[in-house]
């Protein structure tokens, strides 16, 4: 058991400890899991220096208040988030994200909210001590699977810390978060199961992002999708980014911790390209759909991945 550990003072809202996924599980009912914007994951991740698959820390809208009780340690914060970093007798220090900054004994790191975005993430070097359960440390709440006994961060927690920084120095990489409001799709399997109009309506009309949402779907309301074969299915298997058309003809988009199988016929598919700026919106914005063809999602999805690439080659030494 690690000697060097952070005391929870304030848990914020949704915290919990996530990584790549928990795969090869879904025969069993159990879906893969993971960070919701895999993008911020991997940044934080280099930026100290960790394998790409080490565990974060995911919050949402309002982050945790940490106290490093013993030890010292280096993190960096992604996404878009507005932080602080409180060390003894001195001012507060505004954190900026996308660098790496030195925590010491009886330092406070507070991550007061995230802007226009839903989820932020915190990596430290050398990782958090967490207990693994079928090759992921990633928490699945509703189903109390997981580090931490499976469940969401609370004040009190004490969270382990593998050991030491090691590194004295300082890094960053240049990163500017994308906002736009059309996300790219592929037809669903049940594509033709739904009214010309509707289809017609679907990618021409804006959907507002309701309340109920969170990390197993986004609730969305918008002109209603008529079907006109059977707005029930016998059960298949989904995938993250489905969207689910239910009989009240309101779309549900299936995010990181969706259901293996599901019932509702599926209009379309969420691009992997894009999952990253889906997932970031918050209740009330207004998205749009565009339908494009799979070659073109496969070269985005290149794209992607390269962008990722470049931001962390990028990563430099602060002077």
């Amino acid at each position: 058991m690690s000697n060097i550990f952070f005391e929870v003072l304030r848990p914020g809202i949704n915290t919990t400890f996530q990584d790549g996924g928990r795969f090869h599980m879904q025969h069993f009912g159990v879906t893969p899991g993971g960070c919701m914007d895999i993008e911020s994951f991997l940044i934080a991740n280099a930026l100290v220096g960790n394998s790409s698959n080490e565990g974060v820390i995911e919050f949402a809208y309002q982050g945790p208040l940490l106290k490093l009780i013993k030890g010292k340690t280096k993190i960096s914060i992604t996404g878009n988030v507005l932080f602080q970093i409180k060390k003894l007798n001195e001012e507060a220090i505004k954190g900026q994200c996308y660098r790496t900054y030195n925590l010491d004994e009886g330092d406070q790191l507070d991550i007061l909210a995230t802007k226009q975005s839903a989820y932020g993430y915190m990596a430290l070097e050398g990782g958090f001590d967490l207990k693994y359960f079928c090759k992921s440390v990633s928490i699945l709440d509703r189903a109390e699977i997981g580090s931490n006994d499976g469940k969401k961060i609370k004040t009190n927690d004490k969270i382990n810390i593998k050991r030491n920084r090691n590194e004295k120095k300082n890094f960053r990489t240049n990163f500017s978060n994308t906002n736009r409001d059309t996300i790219r799709v592929l037809k669903g399997p049940q594509f033709d199961s739904f009214a010309k109009d509707s289809q017609k309506d679907f990618f021409s009309k804006n959907y507002k992002i309701s309340n109920l949402t969170d990390r197993m779907g986004m609730r969305l309301e918008g002109s209603i999708i008529k079907n006109i074969v059977s707005t029930n299915i016998r059960s298949e298997g989904i995938t993250k980014g489905a969207i689910q058309v239910p009989a009240d003809g309101q779309p549900i988009i299936l995010l990181t911790d969706y259901p293996t199988i599901g019932g509702y016929p599926k209009i379309a598919n969420v691009i992997s390209a894009d999952y990253n700026l889906l997932i970031q919106k918050t209740p009330g914005e207004k998205i749009f759909f565009k339908l494009i063809e799979l070659r073109e999602a496969e070269q985005l999805y290149k794209e992607h991945l390269n962008n990722i690439s470049k931001t962390i080659k990028n990563i430099k030494e602060i002077n």
